[in-house]
């Protein structure tokens, strides 16, 4: 497959690919991100379920994130090889298919009924959604003007909040039900999402293969495609030569490690954490959303925690959607900055237990990430041209960040109660926030969209 140059259009969002309108493959693109939205919103309903049924600690439970990020830290660069061989298209396919065998494997994991029979599933899905997040992100990047990547990439990532909706819904209604006796059915019906995952999957692999998936070019805004002329500027060559892009590495390090620990352990905060339900609420409420702990007290069930968290998830879609429009106007890297710095307020607004304000904290929580993985994205290939799809990988490998850090965030919550193991994420909130306002120094460009009016005078 050749490669595609884009000619910059006034529209701003779909140019035109040798004559072809990409809306199309934009759309179906956009899919993938709505596919692993889904997977990771039940991923992030697994702990509550199997603490429970297991009889796991808090630090425990969070082996479903190790095991789901472990799938991207080693897969992410055989992904990118992929897809510098044999194009976006081939690199889709592949990771289509193994997803499909990851939900597959639920099904025996279900008889097996082992935790670690489990985490191998959960980890092969990671694996074929590395595939997917290391090609889709850099490719909406260039489905476009350059001054407008941040914008596709947030606009397609609204996608993915969708899904993550949906993923925390399907989680409380197979992983929290109940049968007509009131015995907890989730173990028995845990395969049957991913199976159908799985069938979505194979469908989608189908469609790809027949579909026009142009390999696009990004960008040379640092003349790395060049040919070398000397020492200096083979050196130059070199992605890790770059700032911009090694910060963030470390930048996605840090905010996937927040994201995941807040995911993942939002039912724990909702069930533990929110004040207690008093009688006259109660009456307002579903039997099935409060149950009575410890001394008679009552709070919200695992199953309406979970529901809960589609909620936030509509918090993060709204922050996906509304920050791809201010992204048009706003530097994105100032915006970055802005958001996760607010983010470190909120971490202490939900330290301090200020009761239903510190509860509404955790959802705002969620508004203010929204954009936070995608603009890195799209601010550590700024400019990389054909080394964006290698760029992508290392990018991706810092999702290992979601698989660590949210077990010494469940060490903290067990030792000092979930409240405090908000520490762990307002550390990593820091971090993107220097990431954001620094990133004009790191990449010697005053924006992203001067960047790239620069690049074509």
């Amino acid at each position: 497959m050749g490669t595609v140059e884009l000619e910059s259009k006034k529209n701003g969002m779909f140019d035109l690919a040798n004559g072809q309108n990409v809306a199309f493959t934009f759309a179906l693109v956009s899919s993938l991100f709505l596919l692993w939205g889904f997977c990771n919103g039940m991923i992030d309903t697994m702990d509550k379920h199997f603490q429970k049924v297991l009889h796991l600690s808090l630090a425990q439970s969070a082996n479903v994130q190790w095991a789901h990020y472990l799938g991207y830290f080693l897969m992410a660069l055989p992904a990118g090889w992929l897809a510098t061989k044999t194009g976006y298209k081939g690199g889709i396919i592949c990771g289509l298919l193994m997803v499909a065998v990851g939900g597959f494997w639920f099904i025996p994991a279900t008889h097996i009924g082992q935790f670690w029979a489990f985490l191998i599933g959960v980890c092969s899905i990671a694996a074929g959604l590395t595939f997917l997040e290391t090609i889709a992100n850099p490719y909406t990047t260039v489905l476009g003007p350059t001054k407008y990547a941040a914008t596709r990439i947030n606009l397609a990532q609204s996608c993915n909040g969708i899904g993550w909706i949906f993923g925390p819904i399907a989680g409380s209604l197979f992983f929290y039900g109940k049968d007509s006796n009131g015995t907890d059915t989730g173990s028995a019906m845990l395969w049957i999402p991913y199976f159908g995952v799985a069938v979505v999957v194979l469908v989608l692999a189908i469609i790809f293969f027949f579909a026009n998936v142009p390999d696009v070019k990004m960008e040379d805004d640092y003349h790395l495609d060049d040919t070398a002329g000397s020492e200096a500027k083979t050196a130059s060559h070199s992605i890790w030569a770059h700032p911009h892009f090694v910060m963030a590495v470390v930048a996605q390090f840090f905010y996937v490690a927040a994201q995941s620990g807040i995911f993942a352990f939002f039912i724990n905060y909702m069930t533990k954490e929110t004040p207690a339900i008093s009688d006259h609420v109660k009456t307002m409420l579903r039997p099935s959303w409060t149950e009575a702990g410890g001394g008679g007290i009552r709070h919200f069930s695992d199953a309406f925690a979970s529901a809960l968290a589609s909620v936030g998830f509509g918090f993060f879609l709204a922050g996906r959607f509304s920050g791809a429009a201010l992204l048009r106007r706003v530097p994105a890297h100032k915006m970055l900055g802005t958001y996760a710095l607010i983010n470190v307020v909120i971490c202490g607004l939900i330290m301090a237990k200020l009761g239903w304000i510190s509860v509404a904290a955790v959802f705002l929580s969620y508004f203010f990430m929204s954009i936070m993985f995608p603009t890195i994205f799209a601010l550590g290939i700024f400019g990389l041209g054909i080394r964006a799809k290698k760029a992508s990988s290392f990018i991706v490998m810092a999702i290992m960040g979601g698989a660590l850090l949210p077990k010494l965030m469940g060490y903290v919550a067990d030792k000092h109660g979930m409240s405090a193991g908000y520490v762990v994420p307002m550390a990593c909130f820091a971090i993107v926030a220097f990431y954001g306002f620094f990133w004009s120094r790191f990449s010697g460009f005053d924006s992203m969209h001067l960047g790239a009016e620069a690049a074509h005078e």
